[in-house]
């Protein structure tokens, strides 16, 4: 039964991973200039945030869910002001030569900072909530099944992640400086107007 539970999870992280937000951008973005482990990492970060949403829904953390939803305009705020300041930045952002190594130093920030980012969409509980109950799994669920729930969550958010950075990186070898400085343009622009968009959608 509860392997059921783990392939509903993974189906679900995979649904949920795969519209390409600003998030998706961002692994993109990251894919093309730093390499393929550099996009993973913003993976790992999103599905990190989707599992700990995921958590809240199948556990029935109904404590923390409520504290997310009344304090959705102010979490969103933050997190349309954070996209500004990463679009404004990675717009700004030099590219460096795709043939030099570059080094794992801001593995950390990057994740923490996706994690974060990710986590300022409050919106985002109800579609998991919405989902579990399409699925019939709006009721008290075990905790052993909505374990393997979770974790195939997390599991199917990370695997679209692997089959994005991995797709992109196809392409990373055939673009040069002028390539990479257009990814940073393009990238940025499309952040900023998703930061702007959170931010007006709470007038």
């Amino acid at each position: 039964m509860e392997l059921i539970f783990f392939i509903k999870g993974i189906a679900i992280g995979f649904a949920m991973a795969i519209p390409v937000g600003p998030i998706g951008i961002l692994c993109i973005r990251k894919t093309l200039t730093e390499g393929r482990l550099r996009g993973l990492v913003i993976g790992l970060g999103a599905a990190t945030a989707d599992l700990l949403y995921s958590c809240i829904a199948a556990f029935g953390l109904t404590v923390i869910q409520d504290t997310l939803i009344s304090q959705r305009i102010g979490i969103r705020l933050v997190g349309g002001a954070l996209l500004l300041f990463l679009g404004i930045r990675i717009f700004l952002a030099q590219p460096k030569n795709p043939k030099i190594h570059i080094n794992g130093s801001g593995m950390l920030r990057s994740y923490l900072t996706t994690v974060f980012l990710t986590l300022t969409n409050p919106l985002t509980i109800f579609a998991f909530i919405a989902i579990f109950a399409a699925l019939d799994l709006s009721e008290e669920l075990s905790y052993l099944s909505a374990s393997f729930l979770v974790v195939g969550v997390f599991i199917g958010s990370t695997l679209w992640f692997v089959l994005l950075s991995s797709g992109v990186t196809l392409f990373r070898n055939k673009l040069d400086l002028n390539g990479l400085r257009w990814v940073n343009k393009i990238a940025g622009v499309l952040i900023i107007l998703s930061g702007i968009i959170a931010v007006g959608s709470l007038l």
